[in-house]
Order: structure tokens, then C-alpha cells, then sequence
């Protein structure tokens, strides 16, 4: 089986690419800008083709049964100063993916984000970000429908784990707690401290994807952990010092878990961020 991965040398693509390629009767490429992936990401077996997603069919010559389309922008304080970048990647993306898999007949599974289910819904709007990706999940349900287009779009909860960005402006969360605790700085928290988030380790998140690759149809595929922790808790785990940051715009105070139609397929989280963050102080004394 022929399957594309478009962002396959990013955080979680990488780690997808590398899960797909173990399957001998599978023939794995990744489709990347790079803007946030890097070639230290690569999986042997693995072909790599580097553009943008909206140039699609200008750089790809075969015809892929699934499409995974995780290469999207995706961080939601930095979109109101990125937008320009946002939506060539997000809103020029998503059509020229959509008309692709319709072109050639191939599967798409599409990472949406759960900050559309965020302090009850109004999430969608609260930055560029959250809200492209939002109206994304209505555009690719609708085009479904309007030409009968198989689909499948999935939901990530603050996921955690192997080659996360740890530095910059596009840094995670628990990868920059753990980068500042190695160098003994104090954890930077934005305020108020009391958002809630469900952090999900990378191999679960895998495992979902490839579920809903083979069996999933249709939307609201939520892969996440259903533990919700503040980020102020989550700080706290690492026993060091903390300090607040300002209040930014867009950063949602709730997070809602809807993972029941996966687990309908055999999916179940396996890791917990607690023991992942005790793990790394005990190798990090």
C-alpha cells in the first residue's frame, strides 16, 4: 500500500512514518516544508519530498490510498502574528489536499485540533489557528459529501513524548518544562496556571492514527488521555521552581475529551504523563 504523510518529518509525523514503514507491504513517503521538521526526524525506508502542501500535485506523481494530513500549522498563541504563513498552510492546504485525494481516489485522514471543543465551543474562535482548523473539519466533512470523498478526521490532546520541539517560539509545553529543568531554569507558566489540558503520550497517539487509517470513517475520532491536568499541576511534577508569565490571547481554560467512537475500534491510552515526567527527573538528577 502506497501512503503519504504530509509534515512525515515533524513530531508526530515522524513517529507515524516510522510505525507505517515497519508494515514490509507499505510504501511510505512524507510530504514536508520543513518548517517546523527537520531531516534529524528521517525514518529509514521512508521517501522524503520536501514543498508545500498547497503545491501538492505539482509533487506528487503516484497515486497514495491514504493520505495522512498532519502538515498543517499548528500553534495557537503564535497564529495571531503568523497568519499570513497560517493560511497559506492551513486554508491554501486543505483545498489543494481535498481536490488531490478526490483526484486520485485515496483515503484522507485528517488531524483536525481539539481546541474547537474548548471552553464550550466558543475555542473555535479564539484564535486564527483554532479557527482554521475548525472550519477545515466542516470543509472536509462537506466535501465528503459533495463528492464522495472517503474520510476520517481525528483529534490530538496535548501530545508529549520523543523528538517534541523543545526551543523557539514553536516549542511544546512539557519538551520546554523539560528542556528548562535540565538547565536548572525556572518552569515559565502563563497565567493563570489553571488551564486544563489532557496530555497524550506519542505512541498512543500513533496507534490511533493507524486505527483510524485501516477502519475509521467519517469525524469526531479523539485520541486523548481522559486525566485532565492544569498546566500549574503539570509544572509542579517537576519539583522546581515556577515562574508566571502575562495572560496571552487564545488560550483556552477548559479541554474536552471526546475519544468514544476510537475506542470502538480497540483503541485505549497506554502512558501517563505522570510517570513520563518521573522517568525523565530520575535520568535527569
Amino acid at each position: 500500500m502506497k501512503i503519504l504523510v504530509t509534515g512525515g518529518a515533524g513530531f508526530i509525523g515522524s513517529h507515524l512514518c516510522e510505525e507505517l514503514v515497519k508494515n514490509k507491504n507499505n510504501s511510505v513517503y512524507s510530504l514536508d516544508n520543513y518548517s517546523t521538521g527537520t531531516k534529524k526526524n528521517h525514518v529509514e525506508g521512508v521517501t522524503y519530498i520536501q514543498g508545500e502542501t498547497k503545491n501538492i500535485d505539482n509533487l506528487i506523481d503516484f497515486n497514495p490510498e491514504i493520505v495522512y494530513h498532519l502538515g498543517e500549522y499548528s500553534r495557537v498563541e503564535q497564529s495571531f502574528d503568523d497568519i499570513e504563513k497560517l493560511w497559506g498552510s492551513n486554508k491554501d492546504g486543505i483545498f489543494a489536499i481535498l481536490q488531490f485525494c478526490r483526484k486520485h481516489s485515496s483515503k484522507l485522514v485528517y488531524a483536525g485540533s481539539s481546541t474547537k471543543f474548548g471552553d464550550g465551543g466558543i475555542g473555535r474562535n479564539q484564535s486564527p489557528y483554532a479557527w482554521t482548523k475548525a472550519s477545515n473539519t466542516e470543509l472536509v466533512k462537506n466535501y465528503g459529501d459533495w463528492f464522495g470523498l472517503k474520510f476520517a478526521i481525528t483529534y490530538f490532546y496535548n501530545v508529549y513524548g520523543g523528538r517534541e520541539i523543545s526551543t523557539g517560539k514553536y516549542a511544546t509545553l512539557i519538551a520546554l518544562f523539560k528542556e528548562k529543568y535540565k538547565n536548572r531554569e525556572p518552569l515559565t507558566v502563563v497565567s493563570p496556571g489553571t488551564q486544563l489540558r489532557n496530555f497524550t503520550h506519542i505512541d498512543d497517539i500513533i496507534s490511533g492514527l493507524i486505527m483510524v487509517g485501516e477502519k475509521g470513517s467519517g469525524d469526531n475520532y479523539g485520541i486523548g488521555c481522559s486525566e485532565s491536568f492544569s498546566i500549574l499541576d503539570i509544572a509542579n511534577m517537576f519539583d522546581t521552581k515556577i515562574k508566571m508569565l502575562p495572560e496571552r490571547k487564545g488560550n483556552r481554560m477548559t479541554s474536552k475529551v471526546e475519544c468514544e467512537k476510537i475506542k470502538i475500534l480497540g483503541w485505549s491510552e497506554t502512558k501517563s504523563v505522570l510517570d513520563y515526567i518521573e522517568s525523565f527527573k530520575n535520568n535527569n538528577k
